[in-house]
């Protein structure tokens, strides 16, 4: 076989190798390229690994969130980025509503979107960036400044809004479970973290998902789901989820970061959801000016 395929070469070669030395030369050369090639690859793909820091979680695992989040709690917010092209929404300024620009958007990178919001917050620190992919495209890890809990915000591409209600619903059943590494600290997230957070458009109102919904370990997980008309949309998978609705909205709204913000404060301090809901009625009156018991008797609600 060896002598055959040397013969191939050598026709394929005949116009430019004169001599048989200098064709096996070049022979070995090619073979010891293409393993320094595969050895680099393979350095590559652990160097990926180390940088993103995952812990892979096998869809038949049974992951126990108490496990990771016993002395501490962990809250994961999903955020679907605002997007004027793939979102039914009314459209804002291009320069804020582009779903593939986190920088600038309006739900992540303006001065009311979550990274450039929590950044300045004096409760949370932020102590990890992650670019994970062209879905998820970014995340951030944040640690509370006094307490051992901690956030993580996932910046999920407008084009994909589906595939992150998805990833939302199937973490409130525990069908979705992750962890990640950051230093020392295992921190469940998905159906694995003490609080799953929705931020962004209600894409409920525009398409249907046809994957099962169905809580997988008869945990019951807290959320918050701050969209439009959430609770006519997310409420039958929610149910089917086993999920607890903390906060959740009867009418339009717009899901900037100060309003999880003030949730998860409250989450964090032992607040009950009536608390919770008293926070987030408080903190967006004060940044849309408007009244606060209407927010409370019309809006926003304690999912139960």
């Amino acid at each position: 076989m060896f002598y055959g395929f040397a013969f191939i070469i050598l026709n394929l070669e005949i116009r430019y190798l004169i001599e048989l030395n200098y064709l096996m030369n070049h022979f070995f050369a090619v073979i010891q390229l293409f393993f320094l090639v595969f050895s680099g690859a393979k350095n590559q793909k652990e160097q990926f690994a180390k940088t993103h820091s995952v812990v892979p979680i096998e869809c038949n695992t049974v992951f126990n969130n108490e496990s990771h989040n016993k002395s501490k709690k962990v809250i994961h917010i999903l955020v679907a980025l605002c997007d004027n092209k793939y979102q039914g929404i009314v459209p804002v300024p291009k320069s804020i509503g582009n779903g593939q620009d986190p920088k600038n958007n309006l739900y992540w990178g303006c001065a009311f979107g979550v990274k450039t919001y929590f950044k300045k917050s004096t409760s949370w620190k932020l102590i990890k960036t992650i670019a994970i992919d062209s879905v998820k495209m970014e995340r951030l890890v944040f640690k509370h400044v006094t307490q051992d809990n901690y956030i993580v915000a996932d910046a999920y591409n407008a084009k994909f809004i589906k595939q992150c209600t998805i990833d939302f619903l199937k973490s409130c059943s525990g069908q979705l479970k992750d962890a990640i590494v950051v230093g020392d600290k295992t921190l469940g997230i998905n159906g694995n973290s003490n609080l799953v957070g929705y931020i962004g458009h209600d894409g409920l109102m525009d398409f249907k998902i046809h994957e099962e919904i169905k809580n997988t370990d008869n945990k019951e997980r807290d959320c918050i789901t701050l969209a439009c008309y959430s609770k006519r949309f997310f409420s039958s998978d929610m149910n089917e989820a086993k999920s607890k609705p903390l906060v959740w909205t009867t009418g339009l709204m717009c899901p900037e970061a100060y309003s999880i913000h003030d949730a998860i404060n409250q989450y964090c301090n032992g607040g009950n959801e009536f608390m919770i809901v008293d926070a987030v009625a408080k903190v967006y009156a004060k940044y849309q000016k408007c009244s606060e018991n209407q927010l409370k008797d019309y809006w926003l609600l304690v999912g139960n």
